[in-house]
């Protein structure tokens, strides 16, 4: 039976955010959605690209000279009908990523985790695989936060199960930081009710 969706303060959560286990494994993926094939990149807000332009001089001293030439060329993000989003070289590679021993990292995270800025990367990205999408299409800031899965994050899954993590417990610092607190809790009690009638 497919659970319905919860409904907290203005936004729909799919109900498998509740009962699915998820827990990032690098080894296994080496880092594959920063570098899955698609027309577009990570989705962006539009406050966001100040924050990123401003970090820019910083986060480029741990990109590739290709990456830097590409963002110099052509921007390091582009704007469609359904909001911003990252660029990527060859439909695949985000502009922002770095390679270190075969696993595909953030440039952001890397400086954020040195102190050197206060952005740790993009939502979209500290939520994956969960998905914020507008009711009139994919944008992030929108009314449904949903569940993306994927095969890359299989090992994710199996992790998650083996150490008895949940999906929204191993994101608890991403769903704090874009809905705070506040809304964290009533999720929370929301999913033990739910649980307790399965």
């Amino acid at each position: 039976m497919r659970l319905k969706s919860i409904f907290i303060d203005g936004i729909y959560v799919d109900p498998e955010i509740a009962t699915s286990y998820f827990a990032c494994d690098l080894d296994k993926c080496k880092g594959a959605c920063c570098f899955m094939y698609g027309d577009f990149g990570a989705p962006l807000l539009e406050e966001e690209i100040e924050i990123i332009q401003d970090a820019l001089p910083i986060v480029k001293k741990y990109l590739p000279e290709r990456n830097i030439a590409y963002i110099e060329k052509n921007g390091f993000y582009e704007k469609s009908d359904i909001g911003y989003a990252t660029t990527c070289i060859d439909k695949k590679e985000c502009v922002f990523v770095y390679w270190e021993n075969g696993t595909a990292k953030c440039s952001f995270e890397k400086a954020f985790l040195k102190g050197e800025i206060s952005f740790r990367k993009p939502a979209s990205c500290h939520l994956f695989p969960l998905r914020n999408y507008g009711l009139n299409g994919a944008s992030i800031g929108g009314e449904i936060l949903k569940y993306v899965k994927i095969n890359e994050c299989e090992p994710a899954v199996k992790k998650g199960k083996k150490e008895n993590i949940k999906l929204y417990e191993f994101l608890k610092p991403a769903l704090i930081r874009y809905f705070g607190q506040e809304w964290y809790n009533k999720m929370l009690k929301e999913f033990k009710s739910l649980n307790n009638r399965r």
